[in-house]
């Protein structure tokens, strides 16, 4: 993979303490750094550090990238569109990351998960344009493709199903599009989908995805948000494992009655 390093100068990375000229050493080093304070948040990793998956691959300690797809601005918060923002968010919370850094048109969180360090990352280069802040930024820390993973809403799927893939397409998603132009086209890609259902009727499209949840619906998706949060730690931590396939056959029918 090929991309173009782009590293504005006002970027706010490393704290006095630590120094290194390695950008992805650079980000070791300060996930390794992150408060302690993360640790009671942890209490559901516990077990699955200490007991792995006899069928999973062993930890990698790869840096992870976890974006987020998502519009700027309180006028778009809470919308169909911005669910990739919102699963970000919650990530940061339930692993006591702070975003608070501003680099490659994105807002920055720098943490881990369990001892894997991960990059959470909200492009604020408006949705159609995230390829415009993931590659820089895939570059700079020197992440490769099978450790980026695009959060992003899904009319294909029910509201409130998520779908966890390795690869594939950009589904006429034009953020999904965008970031994998700038990714070289490459359909390796890990993405994660949130459904958010399909407009009703002749409704508009654009209208529909800038339109916030009925009560019932957004009742579904923060109840996806936190089943997201586990299945991204399990993807961090164990890679793309049978825990990863049960979990899609469990979102699939999840809504099914029996």
């Amino acid at each position: 993979m090929s991309l173009a390093v782009a590293t504005p100068a006002s970027a706010r990375l490393s704290p006095p303490t630590i120094s290194s000229r390695d950008p992805r050493r650079r980000l070791l080093l300060l996930s390794a750094a992150a408060p302690l304070r993360r640790t009671r948040l942890r209490r559901r990793i516990a077990v699955v550090a200490s007991v792995p998956d006899p069928a999973a691959r062993p930890v990698e300690y790869t840096p992870w990238l976890i974006a987020g797809l998502g519009n700027p601005g309180n006028k778009y918060h809470g919308t169909r569109h911005n669910v990739g923002f919102e699963m970000v968010d919650r990530i940061a919370r339930d692993e006591g990351i702070t975003m608070n850094t501003i680099q490659s048109k994105s807002l920055l969180g720098i943490g881990s998960i369990g001892e894997v360090p991960v990059l959470l990352v909200k492009p604020q280069s408006y949705i159609n344009y995230s390829g415009e802040a993931i590659g820089p930024l895939a570059a700079y820390y020197q992440v490769p493709l099978r450790h980026i993973l695009v959060i992003y809403d899904e009319m294909s799927l029910p509201n409130g199903v998520l779908r966890l893939q390795r690869k594939g397409g950009h589904g006429r998603h034009n953020g999904l599009q965008n970031v994998m132009e700038r990714l070289d086209s490459s359909r390796e890609l890990p993405r994660l989908s949130i459904g958010i259902g399909s407009p009703p009727g002749k409704m508009d499209t654009r209208a529909f995805l800038l339109q916030k949840f009925s009560s019932e619906e957004r009742l579904q998706i923060d109840t996806a948000l936190e089943q997201g949060v586990d299945a991204v730690r399990t993807l961090v931590l164990k890679g793309f494992s049978g825990s990863i396939e049960r979990f899609n056959l469990v979102q699939k029918y999840k809504f099914h009655s029996v």
